[in-house]
């Protein structure tokens, strides 16, 4: 039976250092939400540790307008946990919508999603069809998804980023995963349910520098390979067989220029001593590769929260918020 009650929508938005987008950003989403007066909507801004004025600033949004909550963390815990605290906070919405505050994931195309989601569909990602980034930036995504398409053992979607819309059912799978390296495209890849792509156009960052810089971004590139591949293991023991093969013939053809040529054996100092460094080079990439998996593992037997909140802001969907979401199975249905 349909619910008379209007469908809750949340959306989930990390924060880091964003004082100068979090106004013109809510201004233009409460914009874009404006013409879907029949759902209720409500905006969680996570606070990731910003070290400007951007969770004064969200105070002040929560001030003018109760349907926005704000979560701050006590420190920096990065963009995909940001992301987990939200999807914990509004586990009882019915829809959910993740996205970034710099306005390159513009807030008009979640109401596109809103209408896929009431279709049927539970998963709808924004896949960028352009993006107005630098060159390096493009080249550098499209070798690390083209990578990410080779290993993952799940197929995930290229040219996407976090900005999606995810069911209720999806949201209550996606919160059991707690690990702690979080690659969360990952994640409702591997959840299943109904995914469609919605094609759009990535606007330029409006203001402020990225929080994504180089370093962030090779650890999250790792945090994808390793969090959904096992292949650079399976690459170690290939790459020793082959190795090994060409130790065993070129053993042969030593034996061989001995016995019946040892006039042609000429003395392969140079070619051992590099041989040497190089078979010790490659030893000390496996030993990296085996234990950056190894770290994962250390990690995870931890069993260290994901986060630590320092300040949470709701208004009266607090007490709601505390009672038990509803079965992963159960299936509600949407209308407009």
């Amino acid at each position: 039976m349909p619910f008379e009650e209007p469908h809750h929508v949340a959306y989930v938005l990390p924060v880091f250092n964003e004082e100068a987008n979090v106004d013109l950003f809510h201004t233009t989403l409460v914009e874009a939400t404006r013409f879907r007066p029949d759902l209720d909507f409500e905006f969680v801004y996570v606070d990731d540790g910003s070290r400007d004025t951007s969770l004064d600033r969200l105070l002040a949004l929560r001030e003018r307008d109760d349907r926005v909550t704000v979560i701050s963390f006590s420190r920096n815990f990065g963009h995909q946990i940001a992301v987990t605290a939200g999807l914990d906070l509004v586990a009882d919405a019915d829809a959910v919508i993740v996205m970034d505050t710099d306005l390159q994931d513009p807030p008009r195309v979640s109401r596109e999603m809103l209408a896929m989601w009431e279709s049927g569909v539970d998963v709808v990602y924004a896949q960028r069809r352009t993006r107005k980034d630098t060159r390096l930036k493009r080249f550098t995504a499209y070798v690390f998804y083209w990578l990410l398409g080779r290993l993952a053992s799940i197929e995930i979607p290229r040219n996407t980023g976090d900005f999606r819309l995810m069911d209720r059912r999806v949201v209550s799978e996606v919160n059991r995963y707690r690990e702690q390296d979080r690659f969360l495209r990952g994640i409702v890849s591997h959840v299943g349910f109904r995914q469609e792509a919605l094609l759009f156009d990535r606007d330029s960052r409006h203001a402020g520098k990225s929080g994504y810089p180089w370093r962030k971004m090779m650890q999250f590139a790792a945090s994808g390979i390793f969090g959904f591949s096992t292949f650079p293991l399976r690459m170690i023991s290939r790459l020793g067989v082959l190795i090994s093969s060409i130790s065993v013939l070129l053993a042969a053809y030593v034996f061989a220029v001995r016995v019946f040529t040892p006039e042609n054996a000429v003395p392969g100092w140079a070619f051992l001593g590099v041989g040497m460094f190089l078979l010790s080079g490659l030893q000390l990439i496996m030993m990296g590769v085996i234990g950056s998996y190894l770290g994962r593992v250390y990690v995870e037997t931890q069993g260290r929260p994901l986060y630590s909140v320092a300040l949470q802001a709701r208004g009266p969907r607090e007490a709601a918020a505390s009672a038990a979401p509803a079965e992963a199975g159960e299936r509600r249905v949407r209308f407009r």
